[in-house]
């Protein structure tokens, strides 16, 4: 009887699997052909990076589907690629409405530090959004920037002291120690001392949010495919020596501001003015509006989190190109010393005028995005233009970033470092819509102009004090972390460095 009951059961399992990824052909849709587990992600992780799987899968729909998008499948989850940039800025921005949800798993009740602006969902998201979105004004980042310049007075004095002992260095985490240092300080208002010690605590834990482990690479599998049933379970992604660090933090933080009535120009002040004007307004007991400890404790870490991470990998590889690119870094050089010749310091209006130093920069991120994808839930039927195709609700839908990016269509020579088509000339010429490293819309990254800021400054202090080349043992071109969740390089950023 039980033989034949696990016989019935396993059948079921079967014609249910194969349903699934039958999906995209009973709809007449183009599509990549799946296998059973990984749908279209093999090799993800082991041998290559999703951006990489995602663009294969891209240029196969593209020029077969003819259609604005295509079929694909995450696991036994079907998944539509966006292609026509019209559509992707539809999804993002014209028919928000009907798009506003990332698709990111978030577990409020065991997870608090996944219930995060990033994460958040519907109206929860709405309202922690329009409370946090004055604090990233250009008026915010210009308080800020001080704060962010002393850190990089810091981390030259620690690249010339390094120069003692050898003239090449591992960039990367130097790169990630500055941008700890400086969203430890912007955040918090704590001094972290991870370019003085590579062993401090917030570096320590910068490290472990990124470290894989088979636990967690099946946490991850499950909160991604099965989201409803992982919060029934009560999976949780965040190892809990992270979670009480970032919490004990915030809260010592909070406290010890209130009873000292300690003012700074960070993130961490303005959260808790936030806080303090619910409070004052009578809106601090409405369910869902609050702005409670455990929401700043969240939106400090994912701001920690966001802020070191993609700033980092962003100079990172944008130092590995002007590395092999010698004239463009000599170009981005003369223009930090001309700007500067007109100011007495590295102010915030220096800063923006370097526009050279800003087409780099995103030449940088278009080549080598931090956010290779972008991914949105379908929350109501969604009819594409006046046709009859339909995306239904509960459907993911991905913009593949890191293929737009490389298209030939919209960027020539994809694989060629040429800063120039950022100038304004070649930008408005282009498809709005053909460039997303922060994505666009609603939703569009709220840290974009202190990011921008940061790898700025960042990039000012290095050209300015600094000259660099490739080391022997950096590999051209260079290879990604395939497991990493964001493009980073692997094996470090290896690079000789000389003091000027």
């Amino acid at each position: 009887m039980w033989i034949y009951l696990l016989l019935l059961v396993l059948l079921a399992a079967i014609y249910w699997v194969r349903q699934r990824l039958a999906y995209w052909k009973r709809r007449g849709v183009a599509y990549v052909e799946p296998s059973f587990p990984q749908g279209n992600l093999q090799g993800v992780g082991k041998q290559h990076h999703i951006a990489q799987v995602l663009q294969r899968c891209y240029r196969q729909l593209k020029a077969t589907s003819g259609g604005p998008y295509g079929g694909m499948y995450f696991f036994i989850n079907p998944v539509a690629l966006l292609l026509d940039l019209d559509l992707i800025k539809a999804v993002l921005v014209k028919d928000f409405q009907y798009f506003h949800d990332r698709n990111l798993y978030h577990n409020d009740r065991d997870d608090p530090l996944s219930r995060h602006l990033v994460a958040m969902e519907g109206t929860k998201w709405k309202n922690l959004r329009a409370k946090l979105t004055p604090t990233f004004t250009s008026g915010k980042m210009k308080l800020m920037f001080s704060t962010v310049t002393a850190v990089a007075d810091e981390f030259t004095s620690c690249l010339s002291h390094e120069l003692e002992r050898s003239t090449e260095l591992e960039m990367k985490d130097l790169l990630a120690r500055f941008t700890t240092d400086v969203i430890g300080t912007v955040a918090f208002g704590l001094e972290c001392n991870s370019l003085a010690d590579p062993q401090a605590k917030f570096r320590m834990m910068g490290r472990k949010i990124f470290e894989p482990s088979p636990s967690r690479v099946m946490k991850n599998f499950l909160a991604s495919q099965f989201p409803g049933l992982a919060r029934m379970l009560r999976v949780v992604l965040t190892p809990t020596d992270i979670t009480d660090f970032f919490m004990t933090v915030v809260k010592d933080t909070v406290q010890f501001r209130e009873k000292n009535n300690v003012q700074r120009n960070d993130f961490m002040t303005l959260l808790m003015k936030v806080m303090k004007d619910q409070e004052q307004s009578g809106t601090a007991g409405t369910v869902g509006e609050r702005l409670t400890m455990d929401d700043m404790a969240a939106q400090a870490f994912v701001f920690f989190l966001a802020g070191f991470e993609t700033s980092s990998t962003t100079m990172s590889f944008c130092l590995y190109e002007l590395a092999l690119n010698q004239a463009i870094q000599d170009r981005a050089r003369q223009e930090v010393r001309d700007v500067l010749q007109q100011h007495d310091s590295i102010s915030y209006e220096a800063v923006h005028e370097m526009k050279y130093i800003e087409m780099c920069i995103n030449e940088s991120l278009r080549k080598y995005p931090p956010a290779t994808t972008l991914t949105r839930k379908v929350t109501k039927d969604y009819r594409i233009g006046n046709g009859n195709q339909v995306l239904p609700k509960g459907l993911m839908v991905a913009v593949p970033v890191y293929a737009l990016h490389h298209d030939p269509d919209y960027f020539p020579e994809p694989d060629r470092f040429d800063p120039e088509r950022f100038s304004a000339q070649q930008t408005e010429k282009r498809h709005p819509f053909a460039f997303l490293p922060f994505g666009e819309g609603p939703r569009v990254c709220i840290g974009l102009r202190f990011g921008m800021m940061q790898a700025r400054i960042g990039l000012v202090y290095l050209l300015k004090h600094f000259r660099f080349t490739l080391a022997s043992k950096m590999s051209v071109p260079l290879k990604v972390t395939p497991s990493s969740p964001i493009l980073s390089i692997d094996g470090g950023l290896w690079l000789n460095v000389e003091k000027l």
